[in-house]
C-alpha cells in the first residue's frame, strides 16, 4: 500500500497484484487527481489502452530505458469517479486499468485508486436540504426518511432492488432549536401494504428495541452516522415478496445522546468477532447483550427522560426486490 500526504489530505492507492506498488504515484489535490503510471517498454505503443475510469492519459512520457510513463491529471468530476460519504471521509474511487481489448473483455491490468479526505464540517447530505419530498412534521420535530443511491450521496433514482443488493435505508430528524437529539430506529418490519393492522403478516428486520436481526441472518448493518440525528440502515435485500411491493415500517425515536440503555440503543451483529456491537459507542456494547433475550430499561435518567422523548412511525415503499441478473450490479458500497 502506498501513502502520500499533500495539502493535508489522506491519499490511499491500493495496490493489485498484477502492478508492482512502485510503478504507480498518486497525488491527490483539492478536487482533482494527479497520477504517474510507470509501464514497460512492450506497453508503450498500446498506451492508448491505458485507462484511468474512462480517460486515456493526458501525457505519454518515454524514457531513455525504453519505459514510458503514463500521466494521468483529471478532476474527480470527469473519469467516472465513484464519489462516497462514510462517517467523517470523503472518498473518490477508480481504477488504473490496461484494456488490450474492447470493454466487453476483462482488463489485463488493475490497479484500484482511492483518495480520502477529511469531510468538511459544515458538510451535509444534498438530501436532507429543505424541498427534498421526504420530510414528516411532528410537533417541532422534522422526520425524513428515504432510500439513497450506492454512492450515499442522494435519493435512489429506482425503487427496483436485485435480490441480495443492499438498500440504504436514511432516516434523519432536522434538530433546528432542540438539544441534541439521537435518531434510533427502535423496530423497522417489512410488509407488503403501506399500512400496518393488527394481524399483518411482517417480516421483522429491527426488533428488541433498536436490534438489527437481519445481521445476523445475512449482511445488513448500521453504517458510521455523520451526525448523530441521522441513521443510515445499510440493509440488505430479501426474498419476502419477490416481485411484488414491500414496504418498509419503521418506529423512529429522537432521544437523548447522553443516555443510551437497552432499550435506546442501535446495535447490529458482527459475524468475525461473533458477538452484537453497539453503533455509537462500541465500548458499551454490553447494552446489546440483552439483543439475544429481551431488552428492558435499568437507567433511571432514561425513565425520566422519556416523557420529553418522541417517537414517529415512518413508511419506505413501495420497494421492488427482483431475482438478480447476472449482468446486474450491486447496488450497495463496500468498506
Amino acid at each position: 500500500m502506498m501513502t502520500h500526504l499533500s495539502l493535508g489530505v489522506i491519499i490511499v492507492a491500493v495496490l493489485a497484484a498484477t502492478v508492482a506498488d512502485a510503478d504507480v504515484k498518486v497525488v491527490c489535490e483539492k478536487d482533482s487527481v494527479k497520477i504517474t503510471w510507470r509501464i514497460s517498454a512492450e506497453l508503450v505503443p498500446n498506451a492508448a489502452r491505458l485507462f484511468l475510469g474512462s480517460c486515456m492519459p493526458t501525457q505519454l512520457s518515454v524514457l531513455p530505458t525504453g519505459e514510458g510513463e503514463a500521466h494521468f491529471n483529471y478532476k474527480f468530476a470527469d473519469c467516472k469517479f465513484k464519489k462516497l460519504m462514510k462517517g467523517k471521509r470523503l472518498i473518490y474511487q477508480n481504477e488504473l486499468t490496461y484494456r488490450p481489448q474492447s470493454k466487453m473483455h476483462p482488463a489485463a491490468l488493475i490497479h484500484p485508486i482511492e483518495c480520502v479526505y477529511k469531510r468538511p464540517e459544515s458538510w451535509i447530505p444534498p438530501f436532507l436540504k429543505p424541498g427534498s419530498g421526504v420530510s414528516e412534521g411532528q410537533g417541532e420535530l422534522v422526520v425524513h426518511m428515504a432510500l439513497l443511491n450506492a454512492q450515499l450521496t442522494g435519493l435512489a433514482k429506482t425503487n427496483v432492488i436485485p435480490l441480495g443488493s443492499f438498500m440504504p435505508i436514511w432516516a434523519a430528524v432536522e434538530q433546528k432549536s432542540h438539544q441534541p437529539l439521537l435518531l434510533l430506529m427502535e423496530e423497522c418490519v417489512a410488509a407488503s401494504t403501506p399500512e400496518l393492522h393488527p394481524g399483518s403478516p411482517v417480516y421483522p428486520i429491527i426488533a428488541n428495541k433498536g436490534c438489527l436481526l437481519e445481521s445476523v441472518r445475512g449482511h445488513s448493518l448500521f453504517l458510521p452516522r455523520y451526525h448523530s440525528s441521522a441513521l443510515i440502515l445499510y440493509l440488505q435485500s430479501f426474498k419476502l415478496g419477490l416481485g411484488e411491493e414491500v414496504y418498509i415500517h419503521c418506529k423512529l425515536v429522537v432521544w437523548d445522546p447522553a443516555d443510551l440503555d437497552e432499550t435506546k440503543k442501535t446495535c447490529h451483529y458482527v459475524k468475525d468477532s461473533e458477538s452484537w456491537e453497539l453503533l455509537d459507542d462500541p465500548l458499551q456494547s454490553s447494552l446489546c447483550s440483552c439483543c439475544d433475550s429481551t431488552c428492558k430499561s435499568r437507567s433511571k435518567r432514561g425513565v425520566e427522560w422519556e416523557s420529553h422523548s418522541q417517537s414517529h412511525n415512518s413508511v419506505l415503499g413501495p420497494l421492488v426486490i427482483v431475482e438478480q441478473n447476472p449482468s446486474s450490479e450491486d447496488l450497495g458500497v463496500k468498506d
